[in-house]
């Protein structure tokens, strides 16, 4: 069994999909599974190999593992076998502990640009835990050494997809970047940041309200991108995004650049960015 087990584990994650891994941890009582036992329920809620329990359990711990994948997060559950309340199905008698894990594909970065804050923004990225595509026709694969896809032909914008689990961050020098982010937001991306001036970020805004997207739409897009940081340089720039990200994605506080009591910091990045789009350093 732990052959097949660990076999089907390896298949489904080099697939990249969605599963969960449940593992009992405790038994007190009555119960057809023993410590150790394991099971790995898929995407759609279906148990996929192992053995958790029958009847008494499988129904919980499927349920369970749903919501593990939906949060990304693991939990620990409490079987109560002789309890027909929670949806177990028949009383079987004695407690289980189950520890429910959820193994999921690396979230998707795409950083459409290039540049020292593109190149940052990947080199974090990657030690984030993120797979990154970069689209820019003046990519070079020497300046991204941890990216695993680079576009540089894609006038039509369609060899990169965009969806609910995508992160797009649009660091294109004015090139096309309205365009970028009309389809970031058409995805429905996990997450849109604009790094640019914000006189260039107005006018991005202002075009996508002229094509008809709606002001809740355009409320999603992170514009000035990132955390506050008091960014000085390209780099503490693609930092304070990436800590955007990560704070979105655990929980934490991932408020915008916006704040009155830090206008002059603010004046200072706005300085630093239009600096990069003038030179060409951001891509």
């Amino acid at each position: 069994m732990h052959d097949e087990f660990y076999n089907t584990a390896a298949k489904l994650a080099t697939s990249g999909s969605s599963f969960a891994v449940a593992t009992v941890v405790r038994v007190d009582g009555s119960s057809s599974a023993r410590r150790g036992s394991k099971a790995i329920i898929g995407s759609d809620g279906k148990l996929i190999t192992g053995w958790v329990g029958g009847g008494c359990a499988e129904s919980a711990v499927r349920s369970e593992a749903l919501k593990c994948i939906e949060t990304e997060r693991p939990r620990m559950i409490t079987i109560d076998m002789s309890d027909e309340q929670l949806g177990i199905g028949m009383p079987c008698g004695g407690t289980m502990d189950i520890f429910i894990e959820p193994v999921l594909p690396k979230p998707e970065l795409l950083i459409v640009g290039h540049g020292r804050i593109a190149e940052t923004l990947a080199t974090l990225g990657h030690l984030m835990g993120f797979a990154i595509t970069v689209n820019d026709p003046g990519a070079e694969r020497s300046a991204f050494p941890h990216v695993a896809k680079i576009v540089t032909d894609d006038f039509d914008l369609t060899e990169t997809p965009i969806g609910p689990k995508t992160w797009v961050v649009i660091a294109t020098q004015h090139k096309r970047d309205h365009l970028w982010l009309q389809k970031a937001l058409e995805g429905n991306a996990a997450y849109i940041a604009l790094i640019a001036s914000r006189h260039r970020s107005a006018l991005v805004l202002d075009y996508l309200r002229l094509a008809g997207i709606s002001e809740e739409k355009i409320a999603t897009v992170r514009a000035p991108a990132g955390l506050y940081l008091g960014a000085a340089t390209p780099e503490e720039i693609a930092l304070s995004v990436v800590s955007q990200m990560v704070a979105l994605r655990r929980g934490g506080r991932a408020g915008a650049q916006d704040n009155s009591d830090h206008v002059q910091t603010y004046a200072d990045v706005d300085a630093l960015i239009r600096q990069c789009e003038a030179e060409g350093i951001s891509g």
